[in-house]
């Protein structure tokens, strides 16, 4: 969208704006999804079913959708200001290289900031901004980060001295083919992102960093075998939160047997770790999406409660539901569901309303009571009777 100077002259009253209608954005309802792929389009819809007066954003024209739609030029982040001008708050569900502009614009016009984002220097930086944020500054709202650190800070919660947390997350097709194994229904930039950039972990009481795709182990989940290792982000903040609180902490990623040694000598024996965009061509070309997919989550937790050790789990599969008449896959929807409570329980003022949101603070319980966090507790039922 071409800059007007409409526009530029109303950027100019941001600060009249901040002072009357900025004042308490609690019970805020306009809202702009910028990105309208399967994850942002049904995170719209979600939205819009709660409540929320939505505006779709895009590169591309979208038609026969339950909320208003634009076409913008979102790449350019001098022009965000004023493809925002009027929204209460902002989800980005575009690639994660373009967050970093969508949240300085946000934070200029004082709204709320929500994204999906696994990149910790994309985090880090909304994390600056959120130091003089009117608004919420709430990134990593995905699955993982997202709703696993929910889960995690739950079970940890239940301890009264935690050994060890290990997040594990897997989004798989349910009928595999070939020796990966895999089919690129999640951004093929975020899987690249996550599989060569190092992982922060806390190991025997120490933060360290370590590289991805290594700490291989064999997990079991409804008699599936699968091997899980280190990627990048998962964590979100949880290391920060959790320092000197436990003894083990860290994040891996799950998939079918074989997959990791595969991916290794793809990025490093063929040198594709140098140029990752191709490398991400070159996996999504041969493992494209599928529509029969599932969500593998493990979470397990150890610790001491009245001086016994023990353990809690959660352990869920999760695969495609049918909502608003259409079958989606389980990587949108529970991608979708996990951003759409969050930012319901921001706009009911059950979460702060300023400042930088991390996930693992975010109360698990009232989340899967929110008309969208319950979609967790739909899919698992529907799955198990």
């Amino acid at each position: 969208m071409p800059i007007t100077l409409h526009g530029r002259m109303r950027r100019g009253h941001a600060g009249a704006m901040a002072g009357k209608e900025r004042e308490n954005l609690m019970s805020f309802s306009r809202i702009a999804v910028l990105g309208l792929g399967k994850v942002g389009h049904l995170a719209a819809e979600l939205l819009a079913a709660s409540g929320f007066e939505v505006t779709g954003i895009d590169a591309r024209a979208v038609t026969e959708a339950p909320f208003a739609t634009r076409v913008a030029n979102l790449t350019e982040a001098e022009g965000l200001q004023d493809i925002l001008w009027g929204q209460e708050a902002v989800l980005s569900c575009l690639p994660y290289s373009l967050n970093t502009g969508v949240a300085s614009a946000a934070h200029a016009l004082g709204l709320h900031y929500f994204d999906l984002t696994e990149d910790v220097p994309t985090t880090k930086h909304i994390r600056r901004l959120a130091a003089t944020a009117r608004g919420v500054m709430a990134p990593q709202c995905g699955l993982a980060p997202g709703f696993v650190g929910i889960v995690g800070a739950h079970l940890a919660g239940q301890f009264d001295k935690v050994r060890s947390i290990r997040l594990r997350v897997g989004a798989l097709p349910q009928n595999p083919t070939g020796l990966l194994g895999y089919a690129f229904n999640w951004s093929p930039e975020g899987v690249v992102n996550e599989y060569l950039n190092d992982c922060e972990v806390i190991e025997e009481g120490v933060l360290k960093s370590v590289s991805a795709m290594e700490w291989l182990e064999t997990i079991h989940i409804d008699g599936m075998q699968l091997e899980a290792f280190t990627t990048s982000g998962g964590l979100g903040t949880m290391c920060e939160t959790f320092a000197d609180r436990v003894e083990n902490l860290d994040y891996k990623t799950m998939r079918y047997p074989g997959h990791v040694t595969l991916m290794n000598f793809f990025f490093h024996e063929l040198l594709m770790r140098e140029n990752r965009a191709d490398a991400g061509r070159i996996l999504t070309h041969a493992k494209p999406p599928v529509s029969d997919d599932v969500v593998y989550l493990h979470v397990a937790v150890e610790g001491w409660r009245d001086d016994q050790l023990g353990r809690e789990e959660f352990v869920r599969a999760y695969y495609p539901l049918e909502i608003g008449g259409k079958s989606r896959t389980a990587i949108a929807w529970t991608t979708s569901a996990s951003v759409a409570a969050v930012i319901e329980m921001v706009r009911d003022g059950r979460l702060p309303q300023q400042g930088f949101l991390k996930q693992e603070e975010i109360p698990l319980v009232p989340y899967l009571k929110t008309r969208t966090g319950n979609y967790y507790e739909i899919g698992h039922r529907r799955r198990n009777g």
